[in-house]
């Protein structure tokens, strides 16, 4: 069992441009006092076939962390386009929440970001290169896919029977699986759960 539970993840100012800051407002519970700090990423997936153009955006430790219920809101700055190939900016790609508890990942959310002009003539016809501040975001916040690792969150017990398994078998605990819209070409990402 899990010491600390997501209970809202709210994707805010969304859709937005390619340009702005990313913020979500995270909200969840812990049920164990913990001794050591949560740490929260958000990664942006610049390219589905190589992991090299993933960029870390932000990287926050959060704490400490008693029994209770937190929210805060994590802000993080927008991907460097230039760190990204000029044919992977434009369509569909991914952002992952993780979580992790004295460097154990135990909860990821990923999301798919649809990137496309602001313009219907544009989306039409776009130009030999992509103009940057012209590109829109749109975090598909209702489809976000959960996958839970089971972590130990108290290292210090060394009784067997409180050791959690490693994370061999994530859990995926989203059972929404309804597929995006027929428009957006999704990349196979294995970070994605």
């Amino acid at each position: 069992m899990s010491a600390v539970n997501i209970t809202n993840v709210a994707v805010l100012d969304n859709p937005a441009s390619f340009l702005k800051p990313f913020q979500f407002e995270i909200t969840y519970e812990c049920l164990a006092p913990l001794t050591d700090d949560l740490e929260w990423k958000l990664i942006y997936v610049g390219s589905a076939e190589d992991e090299t153009y993933d960029q870390l955006l932000e990287s926050v430790m959060v704490g400490p962390v008693n029994v209770g219920n937190y929210r805060f809101v994590l802000q993080a700055d927008p991907p460097d386009p230039s760190k990204i190939r000029e044919e992977d900016i434009m369509g569909v790609t991914v952002l992952l929440l993780t979580c992790s508890y004295v460097g154990q990942e135990f909860i990821r959310v990923g999301y798919y970001v649809n990137n496309e002009y602001d313009d219907e003539q544009l989306r039409e016809e776009p130009p030999q290169k992509v103009l940057i501040d012209r590109v829109q975001r749109n975090i598909l916040s209702d489809k976000p896919r959960v996958t839970k690792f089971p972590i130990n969150f108290h290292p210090e017990n060394k009784d067997p029977e409180d050791q959690t398994p490693p994370p061999d078998h994530p859990a995926e605990t989203d059972g929404n699986r309804e597929e995006p819209p027929a428009s957006t070409q999704l990349p196979s990402d294995p970070r994605l759960p």
